[in-house]
């Protein structure tokens, strides 16, 4: 069971957003679940666990340093496919799909979304 109830990536262009997240996301099985309330959009499996917003004090959205959001992938084929389909949705590369050293079997890609946050995807599976 993980430990967030969900998470938040500001946004200064919820389309762009949108369009990013709904290619890069896919491959994982994470999907676009709707409009949350009238600040952004939702993403997750059955409910929103990741919500790209419009900051509520209307002041630009600005990238965390350091900051990193993880998905899960059931395969390294995903990890690939996240990376790839993000890249092509207006993503930049923040680490191509390989091998990470922190943990066992850990395999996984980075992008920095239109707006520059950071987010990855790791599959911790055997090589496939």
């Amino acid at each position: 069971m993980g430990i967030f109830t969900h998470v938040c990536l500001g946004s200064n262009d919820i389309a762009r957003a949108e369009a990013f997240y709904d290619a890069a996301l896919a491959p994982l099985g994470i999907k676009n679940v709707g409009q949350f309330l009238d600040q952004g959009i939702g993403y997750g499996r059955k409910v929103a666990e990741l919500l790209i917003l419009r900051p509520l004090d209307g002041a630009q959205a600005r990238a965390a340093n350091g900051g990193t959001v993880s998905f899960k992938a059931p395969i390294r084929d995903a990890v690939r496919a996240f990376h790839a389909a993000g890249l092509a949705a207006g993503g930049a590369d923040a680490g191509a799909p390989g091998p990470r050293g922190a943990v066992e079997h850990a395999f996984g890609a980075y992008l920095f979304d239109p707006d520059g946050n950071k987010i990855c995807a790791y599959c911790f599976s055997a090589p496939d």
